[in-house]
């Protein structure tokens, strides 16, 4: 059975699904600062991302190949983070309040992802 639709080369697919990915933000970004709300755009543009994922607009095959890339780079994705870290340690007596904070931050997240993976492993 043969599909209707061309067969793209891998990396087309990277950068297609890497395009879509980007949109998603970008309109996240628009929409925040268009009705003013105290959200991240890339926090909203996610959500719109996985209604569009879960009513079906988007389907997960045109972002599969973008989304294992950057998965597999994960790790240096944290860099700049890590590293504007280490220069707030030079902040003086704060930077203990910040850590502890981070620290909740990362519990509480680490936390809820584990409770919602659970419940949806267990179905």
């Amino acid at each position: 059975m043969t599909s209707a639709a061309p067969i793209l080369s891998p990396p087309v697919r990277v950068v297609l699904g890497l395009g879509l990915l980007t949109a998603f933000a970008a309109l996240g970004t628009a929409l925040v600062t268009w009705l003013g709300w105290p959200l991240p755009g890339s926090v909203v543009g996610m959500a719109l991302l996985w209604a569009a994922l879960s009513l079906g607009v988007v389907r997960l095959s045109w972002l599969e190949a973008a989304a294992d890339g950057l998965l597999g780079i994960l790790g240096l994705l944290f860099v700049p983070a890590t590293v504007g870290f280490i220069e707030f340690l030079s902040a003086g007596a704060e930077w203990g309040l910040w850590l502890l904070v981070m620290l909740a931050g990362l519990l509480l997240g680490a936390g809820t992802a584990g409770l919602v993976a659970g419940r949806l492993v267990r179905g």
